[in-house]
């Protein structure tokens, strides 16, 4: 796979982070050496979406990028009737994605939508995926797409959300943030990286703490939502209709 580079060198100005064509050449790589434990959640949904299929239902990977998580519930659903629905607004992320659906040669459809995850309608749906994709939309309009979520899911339908989270005490935040420093540098990355990215992705990526996700998820009527994973600051959440 492509190696991410893109802070590798001094840039001015250094703008903000996007879901661009030159981050969708080298994301593989950068979800790899970035986020701890990127590949168990991935075979997590392929055991989550095998526990919970049903008929005639609908699949939905929101924020769905290259389609790693859409290829691994899909890898799962043997069904007959039934479709996934993945979604995500970069252009170049779907680009990439409709490529890499072709190369899986899956056996149920999967349905590629360029558009605003708030604007697509949740319908008949057993399983939504969320992954790494709560923590980039405006704090105002989380609760709006989870409550989308849950009155388009059937009941006994799933909700799997995945994100990098933030700590309420200051000491364990801070812990928490010189471990994950540590993680990426043992993954090859230098200071320069690491401190350009971060630059790029302030008010761009905004995580919530464990607690006020599940305080949202139940606002919105989920009646039972578990942490199933957590490695440093990154975390997993199954929530129940």
């Amino acid at each position: 796979m492509p190696k991410d580079l893109i802070y590798s060198n001094p840039k001015n100005p250094l703008g903000v982070f996007k879901f661009d064509e030159t981050v969708a050449n080298v994301f593989p790589d950068m979800l790899h050496r970035s986020i701890p434990g990127y590949e168990l959640v991935l075979s997590m949904i392929r055991i989550f979406s095998g526990l919970y299929k049903e008929e005639n239902r609908n699949y939905y990977d929101l924020g769905c990028s290259l389609g790693a998580a859409a290829i691994a519930m899909a890898k799962a659903l043997n069904l007959k009737k039934a479709q996934i629905i993945a979604v995500d607004n970069s252009e170049a992320m779907i680009k990439k994605c409709q490529e890499n659906i072709k190369k899986a040669a899956l056996k149920i459809p999967v349905n590629l939508k360029c558009a605003d995850v708030l604007d697509i309608e949740i319908i008949n749906a057993k399983i939504v995926i969320l992954n790494f994709t709560l923590q980039f939309i405006n704090k105002e309009k989380r609760t709006e797409i989870l409550k989308n979520i849950y009155n388009g899911l059937v009941n006994g339908g799933v909700l799997i959300l995945s994100e990098k989270i933030s700590f309420s005490d200051i000491v364990e935040k801070e812990y928490n943030e010189f471990l994950y420093v540590e993680f990426k540098k043992a993954n090859g990355y230098s200071d320069l990286e690491i401190s350009q990215k971060r630059t790029a992705l302030e008010n761009v990526l905004l995580p919530d703490t464990i607690k006020e996700h599940l305080e949202r998820l139940e606002a919105c009527g989920f009646k039972k939502s578990y942490v199933w994973y957590q490695c440093i600051n990154f975390a997993s959440i199954v929530a129940f209709k």
